[in-house]
């Protein structure tokens, strides 16, 4: 349990932007862009590549920072297992907490710009809704974060979207196979949110957020996240179509089957976050191995 007493004015920043969380905001846009080294015509951008990522990161810290917030003021965060909540702590104001999320957007948007100058202005508009959606998550009056559809959001902006986006950065073009590899890297973001959502399951009812994990109760929300981690490796087999190569993400099948076992086993509260925290190397070693299928 972190001490709020003992936390720099520059670590409960970093504390409250959730680092733990940005390799799901990483992973994405490293299998998107190396996914170019399979034309055998085109060359990877560097700059182009460094803007997405810039851009993938920002949007992650500002959603954290966002939820703090949102949540924060409802009070929704103030008996919760897992990282530092800023708002709900009391460690920052919640106008301060706020404020780091719209910077933080502010950044990510003009990190964008850059990039749809480079490339297409068509993601100026993307960029916009992916803004609108991490806001409402649990902002607003009618958070769909509240409602159960965060999988959806996660799926779409952290797989699909961060994905593609990245492969586009480098094509300028959308294909199948970008939308393929992209679907391993929804999975597991989901994953992550889906088990995130379980440790806090038992909470998130008593105060009436109704996400996926409430909605589904605790058994089904056990097989939701082992159905997302058979998604990842079954997408990942389908894409040897694209390379062989990406067959070496069978390796990574003891440790899925591993953390998958403790799920199904009835782990819960804190004896989760192990297990998030391996969900999220899961995703980082998925996106390795795509990379390298990619770059041989």
């Amino acid at each position: 349990m972190v001490n709020t007493a003992e936390i720099g004015s520059i670590k409960k920043w970093v504390l409250g932007a959730r680092p733990r969380t940005l390799p799901a905001a990483i992973a994405p846009v490293v299998v998107g862009t190396t996914l170019i080294r399979t034309h055998g015509d085109k060359h990877l951008h560097w700059i182009n590549a460094l803007l997405a990522l810039a851009v993938s990161l920002l949007l992650q810290i500002a959603v954290n920072y966002a939820n703090d917030y949102s949540d924060g003021i409802r009070g929704t965060d103030e008996v919760r297992v897992g990282p530092i909540r800023l708002v709900a702590s009391g460690v920052s104001s919640a106008r301060a907490v706020k404020s780091a999320a719209f910077i933080s957007f502010a950044l990510a948007a003009a990190c964008g710009a850059v990039l749809a100058a480079r490339t297409s202005w068509w993601l100026i508009l993307v960029g916009a809704i992916a803004i609108v959606a991490a806001w409402t998550y649990t902002g607003t009056s009618k958070p769909y974060g509240y409602m159960g559809f965060g999988e959806i959001s996660v799926f779409l902006f952290f797989g699909v979207v961060a994905t593609m986006g990245s492969y586009f950065a480098q094509s300028q073009s959308l294909t199948a196979r970008a939308f393929l590899v992209s679907l391993p890297m929804g999975a597991l973001s989901c994953a992550i949110l889906s088990i995130n959502n379980l440790r806090d399951r038992p909470k998130d009812e008593l105060v009436g957020k109704h996400t996926l994990a409430v909605r589904l109760g605790d058994t089904k929300a056990r097989y939701l996240y082992v159905g997302l981690i058979a998604l990842a490796h079954t997408a990942s087999v389908l894409a040897a179509t694209i390379t062989p190569w990406t067959l070496l993400t069978v390796a990574l099948l003891p440790l899925s089957v591993g953390v998958s076992r403790s799920v199904l086993a009835g782990a819960a509260g804190r004896d989760l976050i192990p297990l998030l925290g391996k969900t999220g190397r899961l995703q980082m070693l998925f996106a390795l191995c795509l990379a390298i299928a990619f770059c041989i």
